[in-house]
């Protein structure tokens, strides 16, 4: 197994931590018993996890570590940690539901549309493009906001939360739209080149 390999899988497993001590310092806060170092261990996993994202990447590609395990698994755990993180957040009132919404329909959306596209045709190959980068990108500094927003209630943030939350939500439209314009495109060139071979085999 290849090192970025490696770390995709310690993100993983940091996911079930960042959640854990997420909820249980709410539930000690609600008592009015929280425990702060619950709190900055939970900031620190989430951007432990978040930076792990970009230097796996850097390893792969500076190293040449690319493999087929780490296609599946490096966008698998970025969905993990950030619809988790979501949801989570959402749960707890530091980010609208219709943020949350939207992120899980266009991860659903284009998931579905992959699994349609390995099914009935020859697999996409799934390549991020510089708007989907920086929806990531965005997401994490969401979740990142929200989790100051929730340590410390007293800080005004609504503004920057709010314009955030509009920039997360506009390249979330805008990539979701593209993988699909994309998936389209594939799927309708694969068609195209079945039907030629077919005719240039039925010429012959």
């Amino acid at each position: 197994m290849t090192l970025p390999n490696k770390i995709t899988l310690a993100r993983i497993f940091m996911i079930p931590v960042f959640v854990w001590l997420t909820l249980d310092y709410i539930r000690d806060y609600q008592k009015e018993q929280e425990q702060e170092w619950e709190r900055v261990l939970a900031c620190a996993v989430f951007a432990i996890a978040a930076i792990s994202d970009a230097v796996d990447g850097y390893i792969a590609r500076r190293y040449h570590q690319k493999s087929e395990l780490g296609v599946f698994l490096d966008p698998l755990a970025d969905k993990l940690l950030l619809v988790s993180s979501f949801v989570i957040l959402t749960w707890l009132q530091v980010i609208p539901l219709w943020l949350m919404i939207l992120v899980l329909t266009r991860d659903v959306v284009i998931l579905a549309g992959y699994l349609v596209i390995y099914f009935v045709s020859t697999p996409i190959e799934v390549n991020p493009t510089p708007v989907g980068k920086l929806n990531t990108f965005l997401e994490m500094l969401t979740i990142g906001l929200a989790l100051v927003t929730l340590a410390r209630p007293d800080m005004t943030m609504a503004s920057v939360n709010l314009a955030t939350w509009y920039f997360t939500a506009a390249t979330i439209t805008i990539s979701g739209v593209h993988y699909v314009y994309s998936g389209l495109l594939w799927y309708q060139r694969q068609g195209t080149a079945a039907e030629t071979k077919k005719r240039e085999e039925e010429g012959h």
